[in-house]
C-alpha cells in the first residue's frame, strides 16, 4: 500500500510571530521555520503503518517555494522514502492545493492519504476535505486511532460529544488530530539518509493543472492586546465586578 502524506513549511510554533508593517502578511524574516506539527503527526502515523507491515511506500509532497525541500527532507529523515516538491512561489489557497494534489494522485495512484488536520498558520482545515470532494474518495477528519485491515480502513474521530468510529474502503483521507500519536525525533543518521533520497521537483504547468484566484488577501493585523488581570478578594468582590464592569452577568 502506498500513502500519500502532504506537509507544509510554517513558522516554528514555539516562535512568536509579527505583521509587516504594511499590514500585508506575517513577516517571516529571520523566523525559525518548521514542519507544520499536524503534518508531523500525520508522518509519523503514515511511517508507523509502514512498519508494521500495512504499507509499503510513504511519500511526503509539499507545494511552496524552494525552501519547502527543508521540511521535506525532515519529514524522510522521519522515515518518509520519497518526496515530490510542487515547487511555486505564490501563496495558494486550500483549494488550489486540493487541485494539486488531485493531479499528484492521479500519477501515484496511492491507496491513503494522510493529513494533518490544519495548518497552524492558516489554520483553515480545508484541504483533505477539498480532496476527498474533488476525488470522491471517503474521508474521516480529526483522527485519534487509525486501523488498517485489508482494503478496509477503520478511523475513530474526536467530535464535540465524544469519539465516533468510522469504517471506510480504500482509497481514502484521513486528517489526523494532535491525541494520535507522538512523532519520534530524527536521529543522525536518519538526517543523513534523508539526504540521500528522491526528491522529485515538479511545477503546476507540469501537473497540467489550471489554477485561478479564489480570494484576496486584504490586510493582515495582530489580535488586540489583552489588558492585564487584577485578583479579588472574595468570591463576592469577583460577582460584583462581573456584573457592575464587565457587565456579563
Amino acid at each position: 500500500m502506498k500513502i500519500l502524506v502532504p506537509v507544509k513549511r510554517v513558522v516554528d510554533a514555539n516562535v512568536k510571530v509579527r505583521v509587516k508593517a504594511d499590514n500585508t502578511s506575517v513577516d517571516t524574516t529571520n523566523l525559525k521555520m518548521a514542519l507544520n506539527p499536524f503534518c508531523e503527526i500525520a508522518v509519523e502515523e503514515a511511517v508507523r503503518l509502514k512498519e508494521s507491515g500495512v504499507a509499503t511506500e510513504v511519500i511526503v509532497v509539499s507545494v511552496g517555494a524552494k525552501a519547502v525541500q527543508e521540511q521535506l527532507r525532515t519529514a524522510m529523515a522521519l522515515g518518509a522514502d520519497r518526496a515530490i516538491h510542487i515547487e511555486t512561489d505564490e501563496e495558494l489557497v486550500p483549494l488550489s492545493i486540493a487541485k494539486l494534489l488531485k493531479a499528484v494522485q492521479e500519477k501515484e495512484q496511492a491507496q491513503l492519504f494522510i493529513f494533518g488536520k490544519q495548518s497552524i498558520d492558516g489554520d483553515n482545515n480545508q484541504t483533505g476535505q477539498m480532496l476527498a470532494a474533488l476525488t470522491d474518495m471517503p474521508q474521516a477528519t480529526f483522527a485519534s486511532e487509525v486501523k488498517v485491515d485489508g482494503d478496509m480502513i477503520t478511523v475513530t474521530r474526536e467530535i464535540d460529544g465524544g469519539l465516533q468510529t468510522l469504517k471506510m474502503p480504500l482509497p481514502a483521507i484521513v486528517t489526523v488530530d494532535l491525541r494520535l500519536n507522538e512523532p519520534r525525533y530524527a536521529s543522525l543518521p536518519n538526517i543523513m539518509k534523508a539526504k540521500r533520497k528522491p526528491l522529485d521537483i515538479m511545477t503546476v504547468a507540469d501537473l497540467g493543472v489550471s489554477l485561478k484566484t479564489h480570494q484576496t488577501v486584504i490586510s493582515v493585523t495582530p489580535p488586540v492586546e489583552r489588558k492585564a488581570g487584577i485578583m479579588v478578594s472574595s468570591v463576592e468582590a469577583l460577582v460584583d465586578k462581573l456584573k457592575n464592569e464587565a457587565k456579563v452577568i
